[in-house]
């Protein structure tokens, strides 16, 4: 009885928040917007790195930029008339999000420095502990926006046999080391998704031999950039509507694409037709031009879209091998086809952690597992993208089946945080000491409504293998519609697909958190 109450004081000397928001990207920013909006201050951000920013801030490597319009890729409760370019870069878009805490007021709520180590759900109490770098706390909610593309995915020595005795030097496209110099250096980029796209045409003017292993190429499209000039930005400024409509023409265009991604896949034929004539203008060499030339239907892995790509390819310091990187001999990277390059740098453009994310590692939910333990067998999945079953009062911001193949992530953000919002709201009204645990059935229901609209598409028709799908051929990440059908789907909270948890009342033998009746769920407006 004496260590229950030791246990106790000690709980209680916890700081306690309503909400903490993990993550300090657009997702965590948004969330965080969101929550002050809704009247709700007591909050925080737990930002792992010193500063804002995410992806944004940790992706700064040479020739970074956006692959989605600069005024579809902001938030629509933050316009920004000031965009430079038509496709802004990674310094414009870090900025600008360093420019939403500002305006904002959420510099009192973030917490740098403080990664989160451990999250667990305390069923007595009806809240999550939390350890993180910076010390602990707990909080009645925990919204989860760490992002998929926040952990580099790096070749271990069992997967790439040699990496660890490598002389040179070796870092992520995520993790770029400024402090190298590249120039005149022998220089091998793993990799041909959409980071490398931009390395690659970056830095081949400065180094002395640049070899890119490329495992399966990549369709490429002519990038539509401009300048935006100062008559422009003027005009956004002082007739703010028409930043609207430019924002709502490009929401409308990606709108109208989504069903040559999901259910007319050979409409896709006249994209391709483009992306050929695109390499054939940039590319005259014919070996060089079929090593290019990818064998799978446009749209199956992400479109690319450069200018610059295909024409550094070509230069006379530039390989390209057309084969995976399979081992290293010491200064020598050996690929699948027996292909070698002596290098003195190993950038890996090796993507990230998207079905697999580490911070499902750290979180234990009700019954004692881990989120990793608990999609162990069907992958990742969740409620409206939202919620998982088993982990109360939990939601993520960009979870399982909210990506996109066309479109801005920050209207599939905005859609999540009206979710989150009704979700907190539900509380309020249900009163009390409560929590919301996603049903299993609603979960598996929605699942399989996803997984039934995603047989038609692209991504898993199109002949490819791509990080949208799991270790089982399974995808977790995509949204298989659009952005308007997901936002309709999450304008409100549904209780009827939740389990409502009360703590148990003093002087019962119960203990811990106990679910309501179907008929007090009613009455709770169900």
């Amino acid at each position: 009885m004496a260590e229950r109450e030791q246990g106790q004081e000690r709980r209680e000397r916890v700081p306690h928040v309503r909400v903490a928001v993990i993550g300090s990207g657009f997702g965590g920013l948004g969330a965080a917007v969101r929550l002050r909006r809704e009247g709700i201050t007591d909050f925080v951000v737990l930002e792992r790195a010193g500063s804002v920013g995410g992806t944004w801030r940790d992706n700064a490597y040479p020739g970074c930029a956006c692959d989605v319009p600069s005024h579809l890729y902001s938030f629509s409760f933050a316009p920004n008339p000031d965009w430079p370019r038509a496709f802004s870069g990674q310094e414009h878009i870090r900025a600008y999000l360093e420019h939403v805490a500002d305006v904002f007021g959420l510099r009192p709520h973030i917490r740098c420095d403080s990664e989160v180590t451990m999250l667990r759900w305390d069923a007595e109490r009806l809240c999550w502990d939390i350890e993180t770098g910076g010390g602990r706390l707990s909080a009645d909610v925990v919204v989860s926006a760490t992002g998929p593309l926040s952990d580099p995915k790096v070749p271990t020595e069992a997967e790439l046999p040699g990496i660890d005795s490598f002389p040179g030097k070796v870092f992520h496209s995520a993790r770029w080391d400024h402090d190298y110099d590249l120039r005149g250096k022998r220089v091998a980029v793993i990799g041909t998704g959409a980071s490398a796209a931009q390395i690659v045409p970056a830095i081949q003017p400065e180094v002395g031999r640049l070899t890119l292993f490329q495992r399966t190429p990549p369709w490429v499209l002519p990038r539509v950039d401009r300048n935006i000039g100062g008559v422009e930005r003027w005009l956004h400024r002082q007739l703010p509507f028409t930043a609207q409509a430019r924002r709502g023409v490009l929401w409308g265009i990606r709108e109208l694409q989504v069903q040559a991604f999901t259910k007319h896949t050979k409409a896709l034929g006249v994209v391709e037709g483009v992306a050929r004539r695109h390499l054939a203008r940039t590319v005259k060499d014919p070996d060089l031009r079929a090593r290019l030339t990818p064998d799978y239907r446009i749209g199956c892995k992400r479109i690319l879209l450069s200018n610059t790509y295909y024409p550094a390819l070509t230069r006379p310091n530039v390989d390209v091998v057309a084969s995976g990187l399979a081992k290293v001999d010491g200064s020598t990277l050996i690929a699948a086809d027996g292909s070698a390059a002596e290098v003195d740098a190993i950038v890996f453009g090796t993507g990230f952690h998207v079905t697999d994310l580490p911070i499902a590692d750290r979180v234990v939910g009700a019954d004692g597992r881990t989120l990793a333990e608990a999609w162990a067998d069907g992958g990742m999945r969740s409620l409206r993208g939202a919620c998982a079953a088993g982990f109360p009062n939990w939601m993520t911001i960009i979870g399982p089946n909210t990506g996109l193949g066309n479109s801005s992530m920050i209207l599939m953000i905005e859609s999540q945080l009206n979710y989150m919002a009704d979700f907190l709201r539900q509380l309020d009204v249900l009163g009390g000491r409560v929590a919301l645990d996603a049903r299993p059935d609603a979960v598996r229901a929605w699942n399989e409504r996803v997984q039934q609209r995603m047989e038609r598409t692209v991504w898993n028709t199109g002949g490819c293998t791509s990080w949208y799908l799991d270790v089982n051929g399974r995808n977790t990440t995509v949204w298989p519609g659009t952005t308007a059908e997901f936002r309709s789907a999450t304008r409100r909270v549904d209780l009827s697909e939740y389990a409502v948890l009360r703590v148990a009342r003093p002087g019962t033998e119960e203990s811990g958190a106990v679910g309501e009746s179907d008929a007090e769920k009613v009455e709770a407006g169900a």
